[in-house]
């Protein structure tokens, strides 16, 4: 009788540590299963390749553009998504005609640079931005920003504009808008954002009316898979887009006239800002949530800045 009751007794011990050790593999398995569900968001690879190809195109520019200087007040270091998050500013007011230049790298999630011109040229601003999304691929937006209003939202299906049947007088306003900013939309820079575009597909939520309104004609707006091809694509596209905007810069040709509307172009580039950075602060809060508030502040600089340059 005591054997048989050490024996139960043994039994149940030995019983309850089973039952305890399968609990706790269970446990084990539930966990690493959640994160193995949870590492299936996290991109394959960082933005390293984007950040190390921005920076050499933002010290292209400086050495061309000497007198660009570092707003060391505007630059910001912070987190984004607990992710390290590093911006740097620049601009050269006066003849070097650079209202802004924004520098943004937020660890594993984006890499953007931003160009806004003074108004002493009709140079298009340049938006050039990556964003990591959680199932493995990146939206890629950039855009030649016009420094007029030429209605580009209202683009038909064949390519050609309402004209004065459809708006009246006006029409030959936006007209002339486009005209004027054709110089810029080469036929090669068109091959440049038809081949990218290709590559992708059109992001699932659609632009804000404000996004539309600031955009030029060869904006390109698309989702696209992580991978080496991709990358290496998308990291073509942004330094043939760069050097685009950086040779157009620095060519004379480009300058106001005297005479020319100076004021006016502050004007319209000082709203134009405002719009661009309300559109902004809809892409980062959609993509980081609240920490998306701060970073679009950041990206788009001083809205009220009394930038006039030096020749006008």
């Amino acid at each position: 009788k005591i054997y048989i009751i050490i024996s139960v007794k043994m039994f149940v011990v030995l019983l309850c540590c089973f039952l305890y050790n399968v609990a706790a593999l269970q446990s084990q398995r539930i966990h690493y299963s959640s994160l193995n569900r949870s590492n299936r968001h996290i991109p394959i690879m960082s933005t390293a390749s984007f950040a190390a190809s921005q920076i050499e195109t933002v010290e292209k520019i400086k050495s061309a553009i000497p007198e660009l200087a570092l707003k060391t007040d505007l630059c910001w270091e912070g987190t984004v998504c607990n992710a390290p998050a590093r911006l740097e500013a620049y601009d050269a007011p006066g003849l070097p005609n650079v209202a802004w230049l924004s520098s943004l790298h937020v660890e594993n999630l984006a890499s953007s640079l931003t160009i806004y011109c003074g108004p002493l040229t009709d140079v298009p601003h340049l938006t050039s931005r990556v964003l990591m999304n959680s199932d493995n691929t990146m939206s890629f937006f950039l855009d030649w920003r016009p420094r007029a209003y030429g209605a580009y939202e209202t683009v038909l299906p064949d390519g050609t504009y309402p004209g004065p049947e459809e708006l009246g007088r006006i029409a030959f306003e936006y007209s002339g808008a486009r005209a004027n900013m054709e110089k810029f939309y080469t036929t090669e820079l068109r091959s440049i954002a038809d081949g990218i575009r290709a590559l992708g597909s059109e992001p699932p939520v659609p632009p804000s009316e404000l996004e539309l309104l600031t955009r030029g004609p060869l904006c390109v707006d698309i989702v696209l898979p992580i991978n080496d091809a991709n990358i290496n694509a998308v990291l073509n596209t942004r330094q043939a887009a760069a050097n685009a905007w950086l040779s157009w810069q620095l060519d004379p040709q480009h300058e106001h006239r005297p005479g020319a509307p100076v004021n006016s172009q502050y004007v319209f580039d000082t709203k134009a800002r405002q719009n661009l950075y309300a559109a902004l602060l809809d892409v980062y809060k959609a993509q980081f949530n609240d920490d998306g508030v701060i970073l679009a502040a950041k990206d788009s600089g001083p809205l009220d800045e009394a930038y006039v340059g030096g020749g006008s």
